[in-house]
């Protein structure tokens, strides 16, 4: 009940209810872009500086271990439940999508904490960096596989491998992490006011947008069954549980906790579309989005995060 009296939250669920009722409320595109910009760059450098400070050590190896290994055995997971249904294609978008992690998912969840006064390590943000191209690959690679037609010309694994890398949502969070570790307290101070201080404010008008976004997407899914939505409901919470309890074999900080249960159940509506439009033209964009952005993003971020959370505060007693 507290994360439904969190300010941001409720600016999403206000974005969703205005395209229910008609209303004309809208963020300018631009506008909507800069704020992506604007918190990945302060995830990011806030990250980096956290990292600086601890250093390396076996529980940021076994975490990064952790975030590769869900990104890459997720998508083939998913591949085959929805091979069922789909073609090969979609079914290996959509793989893609949930094999790979959502940004914006994880900046709610940090704010979540930082709301909760529980910490977390800056290691995290390499860790969900380090999912985002791995899925996509391997998504690609299933297509490849498993399509009953020969389309002419093969598709480019290297190119799709360095557009995954070089995906702007990518570069940035990376970019973002290794300045912010490179940079001295002294030097990181002089920017808290942009990168900590506005930070809430600019989340809260983010996830208006995401709720209009969200808002306009339901309608889309409702259209292809309940298969689509079976899915994206429940698959999640199984990853996310997973990736959950795998956590507490390698740290016993609760906010890391939770934050891999966010990455395991987490979908990509940012990263993954933009590459498989290139890779994967025949794949179905008005399935993989409204599933990751429609249902998956606004069930993970009202009710999966505090669910997570109170499995961790059991769990610890």
């Amino acid at each position: 009940m507290e994360n439904f009296t969190n300010p941001a939250l409720l600016f999403f669920i206000l974005g969703i209810v205005a395209v229910q009722i008609k209303s004309d409320l809208r963020i300018p595109q631009n506008s909507s872009k800069f704020l992506s910009i604007y918190l990945l760059i302060s995830i990011g450098f806030n990250g980096g500086q956290e990292l600086s400070h601890g250093g390396i050590n076996g529980e940021i190896i076994l975490s990064m271990l952790l975030g590769l290994s869900l990104a890459l055995v997720t998508p083939i997971i998913s591949f085959f439940i929805l091979k069922r249904k789909f073609t090969p294609e979609n079914a290996g978008a959509i793989a893609a999508s949930y094999g790979s992690v959502s940004a914006v998912t994880f900046v709610t969840a940090s704010s979540f904490l930082e709301y909760e006064n529980v910490g977390f390590g800056g290691h995290m943000i390499a860790v969900m960096a380090l999912m985002e191209a791995p899925a996509i690959i391997v998504g690609i690679l299933l297509i490849n596989y498993f399509k009953t037609e020969k389309e002419e010309g093969e598709l480019k694994l290297r190119k799709t491998v360095w557009h995954s890398l070089t995906n702007g949502s990518v570069l940035l969070i990376i970019g973002s992490l290794v300045i912010g570790y490179l940079a001295s307290d002294k030097q990181a101070e002089g920017i808290r006011p942009f990168t900590t201080d506005i930070f809430k404010g600019f989340l809260a008008v983010f996830l208006l947008d995401m709720g209009i976004s969200s808002g306009k997407q339901l309608s889309a899914i409702v259209k292809k069954g309940v298969y689509p939505f079976l899915f994206s409901s429940v698959m999640p919470f199984i990853y996310g549980t997973l990736a959950l309890f795998i956590s507490f074999l390698i740290t016993d900080q609760p906010g890391n906790q939770l934050l891999f249960a966010i990455l395991g159940a987490s979908a990509s509506y940012i990263a993954v579309p933009a590459a498989m439009k290139q890779a994967v033209p025949n794949a179905n964009p008005s399935l993989y989005l409204p599933m990751a952005l429609g249902i998956t993003f606004p069930i993970n971020v009202v009710i999966g995060i505090p669910i997570y959370y109170s499995i961790i505060q059991y769990m610890h007693g």
